[in-house]
């Protein structure tokens, strides 16, 4: 087993669960964590929701499902370099988009729309409901009781009046550097390993959105020759393989190019992330909370990214064929919290049973959104498509 750096967080020593349970004989409490989030029925749901394509437009495109995936494979590459715990990233890099909506972002934004007079809708926060609340496997507790670790991780954003609530709730659970939400009160930062996620999650997606852009016939190979940090790793794999030039071998020089260029982004990461370690010296894993960030990119690869994320927004996010797809998504996310909160009986029964719970209290119209919220929230495409077309008789998005 790889010797930990002292900065790494460490199994042995987790802030621990919110509901106490025995140590398993055989796996680190980290293990545990991404072996309950791989059996979680959220995790399955992932391989039916759209990374950039909606599911019914390819067999081969990135879902959240794969995205994860990826996200988990580079983030253990980068952790193993930097003697951080890979088990920890692992974890954390499968649950990260566990509560995203079906139809990508689209979907995010029309439910957040939804949800404006209700506190509204957040993907990182729905992704900690869901292994802290939605989930329900265990006979003792809600969700899947993950380490502090894990959760700090899968939270990646938090508006300070989410992070309020989410402190007032549990911050007092008896730990004095408080609850989950804690950093984003007093502007620190999570451990090194969800550090990383952060980085691994924009490497993953950067990446393979090219490969699908061009899949998709949205993207051209001589459109990103535009991008600097595309364009450079072209021209070096065509110098050292010429038969590429070749259209008939128009896939070899796109992969090797995304190849190329993902081996560089992961290098550039382990050496200023080095960097940075050994300029600021951390102790300890929770003396590296109280510094500024310490997994980076180098300036010029930030810049190079930059560059890159502008041209996928521009060209691709916002190509006409995304935005008319991305248009339909976000009327049927919004036509079925309307139709929902009209009948919430038309939700499976046991978020149903959850709204008509609430019936009565003062805080019943909120509180049947929030469980309206949840149900769409956790819909792969295919579903929310059906479900949309058995309620109001049009279909919109149906392969």
């Amino acid at each position: 087993m790889m010797l930990l750096a002292p900065y790494a967080c460490d199994p042995g020593q987790t802030r621990g669960r919110r509901h106490a349970e025995q140590a398993a004989p055989s796996r680190t409490e980290y293990q545990r964590d991404r072996d309950r989030i791989v059996h979680s029925t959220a995790f399955r749901r992932l391989v039916y929701k759209t990374q950039v394509f909606l599911n019914h437009e390819g067999d081969l495109f990135r879902t959240r499902l794969t995205h994860s995936l990826e996200v988990a494979q580079l983030g253990r590459s980068i952790a193993r370099s930097l003697r951080l715990n890979e088990d920890l990233v692992e974890a954390i890099s499968l649950a990260h988009d566990l509560g995203h909506t079906p139809f990508g972002h689209a979907g995010q934004d029309a439910l957040n729309e939804c949800m404006a007079a209700h506190g509204g809708f957040e993907h990182n926060l729905q992704s900690l409901r869901v292994v802290d609340h939605l989930e329900e496997r265990y006979p003792s507790f809600d969700g899947l009781n993950l380490t502090f670790e894990t959760r700090e991780g899968i939270l990646k954003h938090c508006s300070r009046t989410n992070a309020e609530r989410l402190e007032a709730a549990e911050g007092g659970e008896g730990d004095s550097r408080g609850g989950i939400a804690r950093r984003f009160l007093d502007r620190t930062q999570p451990g090194l390993e969800a550090q990383l996620c952060n980085l691994a999650d924009e490497i993953a997606y950067n990446a393979h959105d090219i490969d699908d852009g061009v899949r998709s016939g949205l993207l051209t190979l001589d459109q990103l020759q535009e991008v600097p940090l595309v364009d450079d790793f072209r021209r070096q794999t065509l110098a050292d393989h010429p038969h590429l030039q070749d259209p008939s071998q128009a896939r070899r020089l796109l992969y090797e190019t995304i190849r190329r260029m993902l081996s560089a982004q992961v290098y550039d990461v382990i050496a200023a992330t080095q960097r940075a370690i050994d300029a600021q010296a951390p102790q300890t894993a929770d003396a590296a909370r109280q510094m500024a960030p310490v997994v980076q990119f180098s300036e010029d690869m930030r810049h190079q990214s930059t560059v890159l994320k502008k041209f996928l927004f521009q060209n691709l996010y916002r190509h006409p064929q995304v935005m008319h797809m991305t248009g339909q998504a976000r009327q049927v996310v919004r036509e079925l919290f309307s139709a929902y909160s009209r009948a919430p009986q038309e939700m499976q029964a046991g978020f149903s049973a959850r709204s008509e719970a609430t019936r009565g209290s003062h805080d019943a119209v909120h509180a049947t959104a929030r469980v309206v919220a949840d149900y769409i929230a956790g819909m792969t495409d295919r579903f929310a498509s059906r479900e949309h077309e058995r309620l109001t008789g049009l279909r919109l998005l149906a392969p």
